[in-house]
């Protein structure tokens, strides 16, 4: 009698044990929390409004997670230290308006391509010698740290780059004459340009890429990358895309 009344206080144990168990949340796609490295300062794509981050990289991401039924835990960052993080593990993906380059291609994954864009050239409306690309040998140019557009700085003969964190500090410097011009994403450049009435552009080209892309480390996300694709593809057919170009006047 003994052992069937010991034998019944373990067997409730053991029920008690697994019925635990089972209440944990699994690591499944209904419930994954991916950490998404993004640099807010990249208005349309990436910036805060009232402390809280938006932007149509955000909004777009948030509609896939949505879809996904998964959970975006934003990780705020310097944009040329978001590689690095993917690399280390500090983050799973990036969506910060990255470009797609072959160079880039070595080292992570991309989505399929979101948006396309071009480079523009700015400078003060008061400085005649500008006039095409060819005008910056031997002039200052300033560009966002790790762009494609400090990329394209460096390739102008003699030119001096001043590459910053923050497209703010190479406004500034433009404006107080330290700098002779600003390179940098078109639909980046509008909201600057309206900002700052005394600056206009004076070149455009495209910037080499093939747009921008949602990042992963190298061969560690391919589903999720599938899922996402299909996703974007979704939101495209269903309008949601063309809202958020609307909303965020990209087209």
């Amino acid at each position: 009698m003994k052992k069937q009344i010991l034998a019944l206080f373990f067997f409730s144990i053991a029920l008690f044990f697994s019925a635990c168990d089972s209440s944990k949340p699994k690591n499944t796609a209904s419930n994954q929390i991916l950490n998404v490295g993004i640099e807010p300062t990249y208005k349309p794509f990436d910036y805060k409004e009232n402390s809280k981050l938006t932007g149509f990289d955000v909004d777009l991401l948030d509609a896939i997670a949505k879809d996904l039924n998964i959970s975006i835990n934003w990780v705020e960052m310097n944009f040329d230290g978001l590689i690095p993080a993917l690399k280390t593990g500090k983050i799973d993906m990036i969506a910060s308006a990255m470009s797609v380059t072959e160079e880039r291609k070595k080292s992570v994954d991309f989505s399929n391509t979101y948006y396309m864009t071009k480079n523009l050239y700015i400078k003060r409306k008061d400085d005649i010698s500008l006039k095409t690309k060819d005008d910056l040998v031997n002039k200052k140019i300033g560009v966002q740290l790790g762009t494609l557009q400090e990329n394209a700085a460096k390739n102008i003969k003699n030119a001096t780059v001043e590459a910053n964190a923050d497209l703010n500090v190479a406004i500034l410097a433009l404006k107080n004459k330290k700098i002779d011009a600003i390179i940098l994403d078109k639909d980046v450049a509008k909201g600057y340009l309206e900002q700052n009435p005394e600056l206009n552009s004076f070149f455009e080209e495209d910037d080499g890429s093939s747009g921008f892309s949602f990042a992963f480390d190298k061969d560690k996300q391919k589903e999720l990358i599938e899922k996402i694709n299909t996703t974007l593809e979704k939101l495209k057919q269903n309008g949601t895309y063309e809202n958020l170009l609307i909303k965020y006047q990209l087209k």
